[in-house]
């Protein structure tokens, strides 16, 4: 016997001899031929059979699905009901009709009651199921295999007494028909995220509640004051600012100024606590940030409530503070707001605190303000031009008027003021003491300075060629100190006067007597250069201001215009219902007249109304009058009609 194991061919040999009858002649059995010897020729020549190829063999069947619990083996059993039993979590087989079948131990000592008997009570009990609609319903939808699963927070009263956090999930069981109900306790996560939530939502410093938490307690009073129809549907804002705090901090640092932050926070929260209003307890007091505090009232009862809280705050800081020996003294600004809930939001609610503190501030602290509607559309009207006041100068919504100055002694017309009026299309047209002050504000005065500067000497110089047989006349435009101070106005005055080629002597630029009288370095110069190139420079409103007459003597000046209210003062009304002349004011503006000549100065009386008024000032030598009297600021056309006599 080989010691190879015999192939395929000598087993199909051997099969074959066996099978031939004895005396038979012996058969030959071919082996299959390997798959070279099926591709190549044989011994004779001719090419071997080719055979069929063999189909692949049929895929295993697949695994019998798992045996149901019926098929279980009673080892299997036992091994889930031993996991069940000894599961910390507290788990609970419910059937179809919403009763326990089998509960373990670990939901016995969450409910407080052993798991043996449990089995028959109602599961939802057990753990508040029924206590919402939503959550009854999808409960019930669980049940019926209409809803994969649910899942609950809910806090459930243990028999000790103790509260806990539970979750709660309901899901079906495959192949029981009934579900399984698991229950975690969550009462260490709870306390963990409530804690964590006071620490977002608190300041560190004062332990007040912070912007956020205010943010959102100020959102849900908004809206419990516009649906319930138990509360008063108004509420309060005190919105308070600590006045000089930022010296504290600057000059005795910041833990001195956290520090007295603290001590606020304790006394606007005793204010709190002692003016407890209604349901809604004592008024939120919260930090929103640096020295900015908010309390707010929910179901306020009217204005006087709110600002009664406000005038306790004030009084309760207004008394030193003593910080480990250092007496620290503070005062606060605070805006005021009371309004119905309804039709109001959060952001509208602080703008308008936040104005009403930014007035009390403005009207010299140390004090509380209450909102002003009529104030804030002033406000907001003042806002929009300022807005808008750049690009108007573009858009040509500017236009000039001009109102005579007359000769006192012959009534002749001397010259005119350039007066700008803005036609803006919201508003309507809009005098100058509307926007100057804003202009100069935001710098716009410069360009819309010059735009003035240029229309008015253009116009000048067309009203001296239309009619060059008679007198020119000069043109005043008010110029504002900052057009000195933030351009080149004897540039821009030179260019304008070379471009309309109007003569310098026949241009008067005014300023006022504050902004004259303070002039010094750049100003001066300027003022000196332009008197220097035959500008003529005027005090406008003289009287008013400084009044330093030493100072005058050195000012390249040519003109004075006294101020309207000594002109006014010329007249007063008696009870026989007559005016006479005020002797006091006569005789001031006889005593300026007399000066500024002697001074080499002209002088121009103002809101001269009446013609007993021009014929005292002629009498003491004034020599131009503007006023109503005369005419009020008109068109260009109507100059040259006043020029021609007309």
């Amino acid at each position: 016997m080989s010691g190879t194991s015999e192939g395929p061919a000598t087993t199909a040999t051997a099969a074959t001899r066996a099978a031939q009858p004895t005396g038979a002649p012996p058969q030959t059995v071919t082996a299959p031929q390997s798959v070279t010897e099926r591709n190549s020729p044989t011994a004779s020549g001719h090419p071997a059979p080719q055979k069929q190829p063999q189909p692949p063999p049929p895929p295993p069947p697949p695994p019998p699905p798992p045996p149901s619990e019926g098929h279980r083996t009673d080892a299997e059993l036992r091994d889930y009901r031993a996991a069940f039993n000894a599961a910390h979590l507290a788990l609970a087989v419910v059937d179809r009709e919403g009763l326990v079948s089998r509960a373990n131990d670990a939901l016995g000592a969450l409910v407080g009651t052993p798991a043996h008997e449990l089995t028959g009570q109602v599961a939802a009990d057990l753990v508040d199921l029924a206590s919402d609609a939503r959550t009854w319903h999808t409960y019930r939808e669980v049940l019926r295999g209409r809803q994969a699963r649910l899942r609950c927070t809910r806090r459930l009263k243990h028999p000790e007494g103790h509260s806990l956090w539970a979750q709660v999930t309901v899901s079906p069981m495959p192949d029981s028909g009934g579900v399984l109900l698991a229950v975690a306790d969550v009462s260490a996560r709870r306390e963990l995220q409530a804690r964590l939530r006071h620490v977002t939502m608190h300041d560190p410093v004062t332990r007040l509640p912070n912007r956020t938490l205010f943010f959102e307690r100020l959102a849900a009073a908004l809206e419990a004051a516009a649906y319930e129809e138990s509360g008063t549907g108004r509420i309060g804002l005190c919105y308070l600012d600590l006045d000089g705090f930022k010296a504290v901090n600057d000059t005795l640092g910041h833990r001195t100024g956290d520090r007295l932050l603290a001590a606020v926070a304790e006394r606007l929260t005793r204010c709190a606590d002692r003016v407890a209003y209604g349901r809604s307890g004592a008024p939120l007091v919260a930090r929103l940030g640096g020295d900015e505090f908010a309390l707010l009232v929910e179901d306020s009862t009217g204005t006087d409530q709110v600002a009664d809280l406000a005038e306790q705050v004030l009084h309760a800081l207004q008394r030193p503070f003593d910080l480990s020996g250092q007496r620290l003294s503070l005062s606060a600004s605070i805006g005021v707001v009371e309004r119905r809930a309804a039709g109001t939001g959060a952001t509208a609610l602080m703008q308008a605190a936040d104005t009403t503190l930014y007035w009390a501030k403005e009207d010299g602290k140390a004090r509380w303000t209450l909102f002003d509607p009529e104030r804030n559309a002033h406000r907001m009207t003042r806002q929009a031009l300022s807005s808008t006041l750049r690009p108007a100068v573009d858009r040509d919504e500017f236009a000039l008027e001009y109102q005579p100055l007359v000769g006192l002694a012959d009534g002749a017309l001397r010259g005119v003021e350039a007066l700008v009026r803005w036609h803006h299309p919201q508003f309507g047209t809009l005098p100058p003491n509307r926007f100057i002050a804003l202009a100069e504000e935001d710098g716009s005065i410069v360009q819309l300075g010059r735009w003035v500067l240029r229309t008015a000497c253009r116009q000048a110089r067309r009203w001296q060629l239309e009619r060059p047989d008679l007198p020119p006349v000069f043109v005043s435009v008010n110029v504002a100190v900052r057009q000195v101070w933030d351009s080149d106005l004897v540039a821009d005055v030179a260019q304008i006067l070379d471009e309309t080629g109007l003569a310098p002597g026949l241009l008067q630029l005014e300023l006022t007597e504050s902004a004259v009288m303070g002039s010094a370095g750049r100003p001066l110069q300027a003022l000196q250069e332009l008197s220097d190139m035959g500008v003529h420079i005027a005090i406008d409103d003289f009287g008013t201001g400084y009044s330093n007459l030493a100072y005058l003597s050195r000012l390249p000046v040519s003109v004075l215009k006294l101020d309207g209210s000594f002109v006014r003062g010329f007249q007063y009304e008696t009870g026989d219902g007559r005016g006479h002349a005020n002797p006091a004011d006569e005789t001031i503006v006889e005593a300026l007249v007399q000066l500024a000549h002697k001074l080499g100065l002209t002088v121009t009386a103002e809101c001269v109304e009446t013609a007993e008024q021009a014929a005292r000032l002629r009498r003491i030598g004034c020599d131009t009058g503007q006023g109503w009297l005369y005419s009020r600021a008109v068109a260009p056309d109507r100059i040259a009609a006043l020029r021609a006599g007309a």
